[in-house]
């Protein structure tokens, strides 16, 4: 139950008693979602960290906060299906467009549109909230690809860093949905 309200106008309406349907999970609810603890954030490349927030193994999708202290990269690539990002703080952007991301920017990905994702030095680190469907294809310079890293690739990654920093494999198991 949330907090009691005070003098909100609807203080005196009363919550629905069937929560949830048949076969209905619950929600996925993250206290403090872009926390600084380290813990958290699984290297995705050398200079840039993702905390999944929720999966879909079934569906091939996630949520995440990708975060990058200082510059950062993530190599080149393009996504089959749409991309939602929405800026908390920091500076970032693709080198094949013409715009650079700030708190409170928000960006759709186009199926198929290649990029190359940067983090810019800033105040701030970059965090960005990401809702991603299907995988990421890595491209050469020259856009050709070269491989791919999906759902699956992300769950084996996420086990491993959690259970070499102390949280259990198995965390990874409660943000399924």
């Amino acid at each position: 139950m949330p907090e009691l309200a005070t003098t909100e106008f609807w203080r005196d309406l009363k919550p629905i008693t069937k929560v949830f349907q048949a076969d209905a999970l619950p929600e996925v609810y993250t206290k403090n979602a872009a926390t600084d603890d380290e813990r958290y954030y699984v290297p995705f490349s050398e200079t840039v960290s993702s905390r999944p927030l929720w999966i879909s193994p079934t569906g091939n999708r996630w949520c995440d906060i990708l975060w990058a202290k200082g510059a950062g990269l993530v190599n080149r690539h393009y996504h089959p299906h749409e991309v939602f990002a929405y800026t908390i703080s920091g500076k970032w952007g693709y080198l094949e467009h013409d715009w650079t991301a700030t708190a409170g920017d928000f960006v759709y990905e186009t199926p198929g549109e290649g990029h190359t994702l940067v983090a810019y030095e800033h105040p701030e680190p970059m965090k960005v909230f990401f809702i991603v469907k299907g995988p990421l294809i890595w491209l050469d310079e020259e856009g050709k690809s070269v491989g791919h890293f999906d759902v699956h690739d992300y769950i084996a990654l996420c086990r491993d860093h959690y259970e070499k920093v102390g949280l259990g494999a198995d965390y990874i198991k409660t943000l399924f949905r």
